[in-house]
């Protein structure tokens, strides 16, 4: 690999090989099933299912066939996923699409998904995250009007530097907040999914009367309605981001996959059933937050319970989306393909607080330039892109390299229908309804060609760069990690 390659030419390198003479300095594996369990739900369950239920009411035309792009979105998520397991337990990394992608198609390609993945991605979905906790976190504070601007940016920012210091301490303490969060955001989605039960006994079904009357029918709107509700689910691939700190990973991944995707499939559906149940699709589609809303007509006074919810929910899932996020910076930097400082640990906390830093400031940066109306699609087009070319790594691996040894294994058609997924994704938008910003988003991921040559190719690295190095390691007191062997 090119870190390998580097490790015999750099001199840089000469405290990595000494720590992997000596005592094997590495992050600890702490992430058990129900904290994996956690890690997915906790993730995925965010600001979606408060936000996205009149995106997709919108894009499809009615009820029926909303919901039923809200089902094939989790049976997405869950081939995804199940994919996703197969090569976690084939190639025993963390680091996710990057690591497979390097594993699989090389260098190049995988130093693209890590430059877009660290540079923009993650942090735009970070700060995207902080914002909805923002809003909902303040709006209390502001009845009857909406909140300023700069009251919202500045609570996301100090949102980013909480998790920031929380991730930094400790992994057990990220853990257990994600676990306390996990178990808040359940409660507060079962509170709806009740509601709304309660208000189907009642006889409150009209939402669901000719439920398929005005479908729409096409190919862009429904890709378009499908980026929406994806955006939801998103995270279901994150306990493949943090594979080395599983305890057993060949048992613990597939598991902890099989009892979070569907759990919140369910929860979706049924909390998108409640709120059809308390409105009308016109109410539904006229609403700026659908869960608020839904609180005020169910709830009455106790309606402050839905935005206090929002707010725990969507600090629990910038947690996990952030938990992981640095962990790509992490591991991208241990291959080569970072600066070297971005793959070392803190000495007593062992955890990568460098990536971690990197990772909040980028997101900082996003939060200051502006809002993100569009985040949605185009994190969805980026994701997408990326997700098909790591299926295409896995079908590769069963139809020309059986032999390897792998504790679990997918139907090849799953990978298949996922596959497909990904490329209609991609492509619908395109085709449907051009946009500018996707030849933007296309010329930014090979923009790292500029990069990738002269200091990963040749390594063709200035001089100063090892001194920063070292002031930079002092400072935050961090060493070089090596890999965990499972």
């Amino acid at each position: 690999s090119t870190m390998r390659e580097r490790k015999r030419t750099d001199p840089l390198h000469l405290s990595t090989d000494l720590s992997e003479g000596k005592e094997k300095f590495r992050l600890k594996q702490e992430v058990g099933l129900i904290s994996g369990v956690s890690l997915i739900a906790g993730t995925m369950i965010g600001s979606g299912i408060f936000m996205s239920p009149e995106w997709v009411l919108h894009h499809m035309g009615n009820p029926a066939s909303s919901l039923l792009i809200w089902a094939a979105c989790g049976l997405l998520a869950m081939f995804g996923a199940l994919s996703y397991a197969e090569l976690g337990t084939i190639i025993k990394e963390s680091g996710g699409e990057y690591i497979y992608i390097l594993r699989i198609f090389g260098s190049f390609p995988a130093f693209l998904f890590a430059y877009t993945s660290v540079i923009l991605v993650r942090p735009a979905g970070l700060a995207a995250v902080c914002l909805s906790f923002a809003e909902y976190a303040i709006a209390p504070f502001y009845p009857g009007c909406s909140s300023p601007q700069v009251a919202i940016k500045c609570t996301a920012a100090a949102c980013i530097l909480i998790l920031t210091i929380i991730n930094c301490l400790n992994v057990r303490l990220a853990t257990s907040v994600m676990n306390i969060f996990t178990a808040a955001k359940l409660l507060a989605l079962l509170v709806i999914v009740v509601g709304g039960l309660v208000l189907l006994a009642k006889g409150q079904t009209q939402s669901f009367q000719n439920g398929f009357q005005g479908t729409t029918a096409g190919i862009g709107a429904v890709g378009v309605a499908f980026y929406q509700g994806l955006w939801s689910y998103d995270g279901w691939n994150n306990l493949n981001y943090v594979t080395e700190e599983l305890k057993k990973p060949e048992v613990t991944l597939p598991r902890a996959l099989m009892i979070a995707i569907p759990l919140v499939t369910c929860l979706y559906l049924l909390v998108n059933v409640s709120y059809l149940a308390a409105m009308t699709p016109s109410e539904l589609l006229s609403s700026g937050a659908v869960a608020v809303t839904w609180g005020d007509k169910v709830l009455g006074s106790w309606a402050w319970l839905i935005s206090l919810s929002v707010a725990l929910s969507t600090f629990g899932s910038s947690n996990g989306t952030f938990f992981s996020g640095g962990r790509v910076c992490y591991i991208a930097a241990r291959e080569g393909h970072m600066p070297d400082i971005l793959s070392m640990a803190h000495v007593r906390c062992l955890t990568p607080s460098p990536a971690l830093l990197f990772t909040s400031a980028m997101s900082l940066i996003m939060i200051i330039s502006g809002s993100f109306t569009n985040i949605v699609n185009f994190f969805s087009f980026m994701a997408w892109l990326f997700y098909g070319m790591t299926i295409s790594g896995l079908l590769y691996l069963k139809i020309k390299k059986p032999e390897l040894p792998r504790s679990y294994k997918v139907p090849i058609i799953i990978p298949i229908i996922v596959l497909m997924a990904a490329v209609y994704l991609v492509l619908a938008p395109i085709i449907d309804q051009p946009q500018i910003e996707i030849l933007y988003i296309v010329l930014f991921i090979f923009s790292g060609i500029i990069f990738y040559f002269p200091l990963v190719r040749f390594k063709h690295h200035p001089r100063f760069f090892g001194r920063v190095t070292l002031h930079l390691q002092l400072l935050l007191e961090v060493a070089p990690t090596t890999k965990n062997a499972n």
